[in-house]
């Protein structure tokens, strides 16, 4: 399976145009955010989710969580947001944060879940924007198999998912650090679904009336 050096420029650009190419043809890329490695594919393809659940291990029953390369392209995703979680988006995109919000009822995908909403990120990394910005929404969850440990580097994902990936961005090393915070966007109040990179405290400053009394309520991942 191609694997590219995204220190390289000439390399970086090759390997986003065929992750891009991939994806577009129901199969699976693994590029870094700021949070762990991630294996991903089309939102929209019923063939690419269904060889990343394999690929993982998982079952499909669980939602899997959407990533998107700009706001604009999350707002079309998304059917009603209350002023706060405006806020928290435009305050923390592109970055560590995932909003769970009520998803559009005209869009035909097959994420898992209740099918009313949808858990949605824009991450802060060069390459993984890159590739979103070029493929529309992706579902993207960490490239470890079930059970296993978050990869950090490309080898680490890589030896996990080995054949099952068509292509593989390496960006090297990855610090270690905590997940996205969750965020409940669906009610009036935001709601603290899961702690995260960003401290509630941080949160408060552009949604006062986030409530923490949820506590940890999540295991998506990234």
């Amino acid at each position: 399976m191609p694997r590219f050096d995204c220190a390289k420029s000439d390399e970086r650009s090759r390997g986003i145009d065929r992750a891009i190419a991939a994806a577009s043809r129901h199969q699976l890329v693994v590029f870094a955010t700021e949070t762990s490695y991630a294996v991903a594919c089309d939102a929209f393809s019923a063939v690419g989710v269904e060889r990343l659940n394999a690929a993982k291990g998982r079952t499909p029953i669980d939602a899997l969580p959407v990533m998107v390369g700009s706001v604009k392209a999350a707002r079309a995703l998304i059917s009603t947001l209350h002023p706060q979680g405006e806020s928290l988006i435009e305050g923390f995109w592109p970055g560590p944060l995932t909003a769970v919000c009520a998803q559009q009822s005209t869009l035909h995908w097959d994420i898992g879940g209740d099918g009313q909403h949808v858990a949605v990120r824009m991450p802060l990394h060069p390459v993984a924007l890159e590739v979103l910005q070029g493929v529309g929404p992706m579902v993207v969850v960490a490239a470890n198999r079930v059970g296993e440990p978050v990869p950090r580097t490309c080898d680490d994902a890589q030896a996990q998912l080995d054949t099952t990936v068509s292509v593989y961005l390496d960006s090297g090393a990855l610090a270690e650090g905590p997940p996205s915070t969750v965020v409940d966007l669906t009610e009036r109040e935001p709601r603290l679904l899961r702690p995260g990179a960003f401290p509630a405290a941080l949160l408060r400053q552009v949604a006062p009336d986030l409530i923490t009394d949820a506590g940890d309520e999540t295991d998506r991942e990234g």
